[in-house]
Formats: structure tokens, C-alpha cells, sequence
């Protein structure tokens, strides 16, 4: 049925064009609200990029990072020293967290994120790395020299649940682990090597050479450095504060954590490397051989002064004896 002279219908593509107007509104905040990196929490992230794409960099490097994988830890670290020098609140680390006897610095990285294989403090001492970050020489001036940065092919993490944890099926425990390596820290799987249980102590083996490594690939060093955090309830993940892991309903509590970098090639320490107790243990040892051999001589010199007194006094006695 016609309307009439002078009747006008309402358009239907007014409230279709506001809607779209307003969702196109909505979508633009929500992406704003979106623009953070889910993989490191340690970076500023704005929509600069081409066509309004989310951009995040590195706090104290500025350095633009691929937030699809893991940030680099030589990036991480830096990242840390610039949060503390701009009095931002670190996050504690639990009381299990192990101390770095060299400390925390400020590493200086190449042009993808990785460590140069010479460091050097704020001072004129410098030092060799190996491609963890892990120093593997004495300390020096600025005159050592590092000829190549040394790679890290083997990472041993030995962990220590918790007893209340109870004990964990080996199979379940080793899915699980391999699980989370592959999907949260984007470890290729054949990188982890193995995964060993003897209660309460769990040890998880990556290997990783570097005629392995193809391009794309998560480093064994940034992978063990996320799991560390994570452990220690520092993680880098957006939303995320710890380890939170589960084995068939159980969770994964763990009390210590210990990691052993193995380097393509051996370190170059000297004596000075050693530890205080090591010293100690040598010096102990060097006394007691010095003491034993001057025990030593001492007791023949008096056994040989004893063999001369009774010479002497044979000799004396035979000259008293009259000549024949």
C-alpha cells in the first residue's frame, strides 16, 4: 500500500551508517586499548607503525621488538636496568631467586638484539661473554680483547618442587614441560633434549647448535631466561605472574632453581677465578705438604745426629783401649 502524498518513511540507511560509524569508533578504541606486546611486559607500545599498526620497543634501548616470539635477553636485561634507573618498582624475586655473584649490568647488544661478546661496566673494566650473557673470562681493562662471541649449545635447568607437591608421574611431567616449552616460550621441540625425574629434583635438557638454529627460531637462551623469570614469579607475559603449571591437577611448586650453561668452547679463567673456599681447601693442602717434608727432615737430621754421637763415642772408647 502507497503513503500518501506528503508521508515520508524513515530511511533505513541513517541508523545503518551511525552504527557502522560507531562501531568503526569502538573498534578504533579497542585497538588502541590492544596495542601492548603479550610477550614482555618491559616495553612501551604506541599505534606509530604503518597504517596505525601497534609498535612496542624495548624500555632502554628503544629497540623494536617482534612481540609474535620472545624478546632477546641481552634486550631484557637492558630493559631492567633502565626500569630501576628510572625508580620504577622491580619486581621482587621470590626467596629463592639465586644472586648473580657478577651483578646485574647493563650489556651492550648488536644491531638484533644480541650480546656483544665484549662487556663493560660504567668503569674502564670490561669482560668476555658467552652468547647467555653468562661472563667466561677474567675481568679486564679496556684493552681485552673478545675475539668472537662463544656459543651456548647446552642449558641444564635443575629445579626442586616443593614436598607438599608430592611426586609426579614422569610421563605426565615430561608432556607437560614439553608443552609448555613448545607453546609459551615457542621453543621448536626438538630443542628440548630431555626431561629427567628423580623426586623432588627435575632437570630439563635444551640443546641447541647453532648450525641448528634456523632463522626464526627461539634462542635455548631466551627460552631458559623466560622460564627462569617465570619461575621466580617475574614473568614478561602480559596477564601473566608465575609459573602457574599444572600435571594432571597438581600444581608445580618449585623451591630452587639452578641453570649450567655449557659454551661451544671451554672458558678462560685463571687462578683468580677461584672461589675463597677453594683457596682455602688448596692453601690447607700446600701446608700440609710443607709440614710433612719438614717433618720429614727433621726426623732424619735427628736420626743422623743420633748415628754420629754413638760413631763418636765408639771411637772414642777404642782410643782409651791400650795398644797392643
Amino acid at each position: 500500500m502507497a503513503g500518501g502524498p506528503g508521508l515520508e518513511l524513515p530511511s533505513p540507511s541513517l541508523p545503518l551508517f551511525l552504527l557502522l560509524l560507531l562501531a568503526a569508533v569502538t573498534g578504533h578504541t579497542a585497538a588502541q586499548d590492544n596495542c601492548t606486546c603479550p610477550t614482555n611486559k618491559m616495553t612501551t607500545c604506541s599505534q606509530d607503525g604503518p597504517g596505525g599498526r601497534c609498535q612496542c620497543r624495548a624500555l632502554g634501548s628503544d629497540f623494536e621488538v617482534n612481540c609474535s616470539t620472545l624478546t632477546s635477553k641481552c634486550l631484557l636485561l637492558k630493559a631492567r636496568m633502565r626500569s630501576h634507573k628510572s625508580g620504577r618498582k622491580l619486581v621482587r624475586p621470590s626467596e629463592h631467586a639465586l644472586v648473580d655473584n657478577d651483578g646485574l649490568y647493563d650489556p651492550e647488544c648488536d644491531h638484533e638484539g644480541r650480546f656483544k661478546a665484549r662487556q663493560c661496566n660504567q668503569t674502564s673494566v670490561c669482560w668476555c661473554v658467552n652468547s647467555v650473557g653468562v661472563r667466561r673470562t677474567d675481568k679486564g681493562d679496556l684493552n681485552l680483547r673478545c675475539d668472537e662471541l662463544v656459543r651456548t649449545h647446552h642449558i641444564l635447568i635443575d629445579l626442586r618442587h616443593r614436598p607438599s607437591s608430592g611426586s609426579f608421574n614422569h610421563s605426565d611431567l615430561d608432556a607437560e614441560l614439553r608443552r609448555l616449552f613448545r607453546e609459551r616460550y615457542r621453543l621448536h621441540p626438538r630443542f628440548l633434549a630431555a626431561v629427567h625425574y628423580e623426586q623432588p629434583t627435575i632437570q630439563i635438557e635444551l640443546r641447541q647448535n647453532a648450525s641448528q638454529k634456523a632463522p626464526g627460531d627461539v634462542d635455548i637462551a631466551d627460552a631458559a631466561y623466560y622460564f627462569e623469570r617465570d619461575v621466580k614469579g617475574e614473568s614478561l607475559f602480559q596477564g601473566r605472574q608465575g609459573l602457574d603449571v599444572n600435571v594432571h591437577g597438581k600444581p608445580l611448586l618449585v623451591e630452587r632453581t639452578l641453570i649450567y650453561y655449557l659454551d661451544e668452547k671451554p672458558p678462560q679463567f685463571s687462578m683468580k677465578r677461584l672461589t675463597s673456599g677453594l683457596i682455602a681447601v688448596i692453601v690447607v693442602v700446600v701446608a700440609a705438604i710443607v709440614a710433612g717434608v719438614v717433618v720429614l727432615v727433621i726426623s732424619n737430621r735427628r736420626k743422623t745426629g743420633k748415628y754420629k754421637k754413638v760413631e763418636i763415642k765408639e771411637l772414642g772408647e777404642l782410643r782409651k783401649q791400650p795398644s797392643l
